[in-house]
C-alpha cells in the first residue's frame, strides 16, 4: 500500500508535467485561442473593457506566467510536490500496518476465537469512531457525524468482507 501511495504521488506529478508541456505547446502554436481562454476566464469574474485587455496583455506577456495561469485557472491543477511521494508512501504504509493490528490483537491475546472476534469487532469500531472524529476535527466538520460516518462505513466494509469470506469458505 505504501508503494501505491508513492506511485499515486508520482503519477500526479507526471500528469501535471504532461499537462504543462501541452499548455506550452498550445501557447506557442495557437496563442490566439489561448489568449481568448484567458479573456474568458477573467470575464467570468466580471472583468471587461480596457481593464480586461490590460490584464490579458499582462498575463500573456510572459510565457511562464501564461502557462502557470492556464494550469491553475483553466485546468484547475496545482503543482504537486514531488518530495511528498516518499512521505505519502511511508504514511500509508505505517497507517496500514497499525490499522491492521487493531483487529488482529485480540486473536493473539485471547485463545477463545468467539471472544477474540467480539473484542476485535469492538476494538475496530472504537478505532474507526476515534479516527472519524479526528478526521472530522481536522476538516472542521461536525465530529460526531464524522465519527459515526467513518465507523458505519468501516462496519459495512468489514461485514461485506466477512460475508464474502463466509460464502467462499462455506
Amino acid at each position: 500500500m505504501g508503494l501505491g501511495g508513492y506511485l499515486a504521488a508520482r503519477t500526479d506529478f507526471d500528469q501535471y508535467a504532461s499537462e504543462r508541456r501541452r499548455e506550452y505547446r498550445e501557447v506557442q502554436l495557437v496563442p490566439h485561442i489561448e489568449r481568448d481562454e484567458v479573456r474568458d476566464i477573467f470575464r467570468e469574474y466580471g472583468l471587461g473593457g480596457k481593464e480586461l485587455e490590460q490584464v490579458v496583455d499582462h498575463i500573456v506577456a510572459d510565457p511562464d506566467r501564461w502557462v502557470d495561469f492556464m494550469m491553475r485557472f483553466e485546468l484547475g491543477l496545482e503543482r504537486p510536490q514531488v518530495s511528498q511521494a516518499p512521505v505519502s508512501a511511508l504514511t500509508i504504509a505505517i497507517s496500514y500496518a497499525v490499522g491492521g493490528l487493531v483487529p488482529l490483537v485480540p486473536y493473539v491475546v485471547f485463545s477463545n476465537i468467539s471472544t477474540a472476534l467480539l473484542i476485535s469487532i469492538a476494538l475496530t469500531l472504537a478505532a474507526l469512531f476515534l479516527f472519524g472524529g479526528y478526521k472530522a476535527r481536522m476538516t472542521r466538520t461536525p465530529r460526531l457525524r464524522g465519527a459515526i460516518q467513518t465507523a458505519m462505513i468501516g462496519a459495512a466494509a468489514a461485514a461485506a468482507a466477512f460475508g464474502m469470506a463466509r460464502l467462499i469458505t462455506g
